[in-house]
């Protein structure tokens, strides 16, 4: 990573960001690593949250980060499938997707795929779709029989996503994956972030959603936990329901070569970069 001046980051880090101190000892921290940052939940349809999300991907960039870009979609397919009359239907956290349903997925998921690269190109900020129309880096194997089309990431092409990160552009990937016959594939969106950050050896994974993090049974949030804690917190269902495969991808990530896996809320003004380059952090930090 090439030395900012300080004059200079006073240019990029927002007035309401991390101290300018803060951000030059973290700076020496980062030398040319991947961070992939999954982005999910209401962050993508609150066009405030959204702008904000933008907005941090872009200093990051400017600060000689490697961001990549995983993108959710979910509220934004349940949408388009109840304006069409058909109804959301999930096994295990996962949605069934028939084959009605992976054609109307895979084109609001190109088209957000899109929209994430526009506001960062408007930016200046060039980025570059990844979806199965364009650019696919994704193989899929097919997962249970009963989600219908639905996937798990097993190989990525990495020289062509190494190609676009040569060329300074920000890769902004949709969940979504092809089979050895290009049939498209839905993809869980963590799934997704974690084989990549995992395949690429990154130096962090960031989860952001519009939860706090991981909270206690007193609803206090956990800076930290491993998986001990996980395990208990289980056990006493504090973590429960949809939760549990997030943490679980999260920790599986952690066991497998990222040094720091984390989950963020997104709701929260430059949270991202308080993650990155600021003492407290924010939200819960995942370790094995």
């Amino acid at each position: 990573m090439v030395p900012i001046q300080e004059e200079e980051l006073k240019k990029i880090i927002p007035v309401d960001g991390p101290s300018i101190s803060e951000v030059k000892s973290y700076l020496d921290k980062y030398n040319d690593e991947y961070i992939v940052i999954k982005c999910g939940g209401s962050v993508l349809v609150d066009q405030n949250l959204f702008d904000h999300f933008i907005d941090n991907i872009s200093i990051l960039k400017k600060l000689g980060f490697i961001p990549i870009v995983v993108h959710g979609g979910g509220k934004r397919i349940s949408n388009k499938l109840s304006e069409k009359g058909i109804e959301s239907k999930f096994l295990n956290g996962l949605r069934i997707t028939d084959e009605k349903t992976i054609k109307i997925a895979e084109d609001v998921l190109i088209e957000f795929n899109k929209e994430i690269v526009e506001a960062l190109n408007n930016k200046q900020c060039t980025a570059e779709e990844i979806n199965t129309k364009k650019n696919n880096i994704i193989s899929v194997i097919k997962d249970d029989e009963k989600l219908g089309f639905v996937g798990s990431p097993n190989k990525i092409n990495k020289r062509s996503l190494d190609k676009i990160i040569e060329e300074k552009k920000i890769p902004v990937i949709a969940p979504l994956g092809l089979d050895e016959q290009a049939q498209p594939f839905n993809i869980n969106a963590d799934t997704a972030a974690g084989y990549i950050a995992k395949e690429l050896n990154a130096r962090r994974l960031i989860i952001m959603s519009d939860v706090e993090g991981v909270l206690d049974k007193e609803k206090n949030l956990l800076p930290e936990i491993n998986s001990e804690k996980i395990s208990e917190l289980i056990k006493n269902d504090t973590i429960s329901g949809g939760m549990i495969p997030k943490i679980n991808n999260c920790l599986d990530v952690a066991s497998n070569g990222v040094k720091g896996v984390v989950i963020i809320d997104g709701r929260k003004k430059n949270s991202i970069l308080f993650e990155l380059l600021s003492d407290k952090g924010s939200g819960t930090l995942i370790r094995q």
